[in-house]
């Protein structure tokens, strides 16, 4: 199944909304979306990680990391943004695809039903934040 990418901004901030799970070069936030679509991802880079080449070079790695190996990890149904860190684009590239793998496979894990919606997992976000 191919990825989709998530375009419209009340699609990222919708994302916001599900789990986050943090790593070292960057974070995931992952919602359900309550189909079996195919999996949707979006990237964001901020000002702050750096100038604009910076910024696109993390892009370019991450959407390879994505498209290379960590695209099987990604399960249906569910929107990803990842919120690269500076340590991203100097991170070896197979240490930033085992990351983002890992990341994916705790989504598809057993507790994805509850780890979607944020509730009762440890690291999820409830509905007040």
């Amino acid at each position: 199944m191919v990825a989709e990418k998530l375009k419209k901004r009340a699609q990222f901030l919708a994302a916001r909304r599900g789990r986050r799970l943090n790593g070292p070069f960057f974070f995931v936030e992952a919602l359900e979306r309550g189909d079996e679509g195919p999996p949707r991802f979006g990237l964001t880079v901020t000002r702050k990680v750096g100038n604009a080449v910076e910024r696109n070079r993390i892009r370019r790695r991450l959407r390879e990391a994505i498209r290379v190996t960590a695209e099987a990890d990604m399960a249906p149904g569910i929107d990803y943004v990842i919120v690269a860190r500076r340590d991203a684009m100097t991170a070896p590239f197979t240490i930033l695809s085992q990351e983002l793998r890992r990341r994916f496979a705790r989504m598809a894990g057993p507790n994805r039903k509850a780890a979607a919606k944020g509730h009762d997992v440890p690291g999820g976000r409830s509905g007040s934040d």
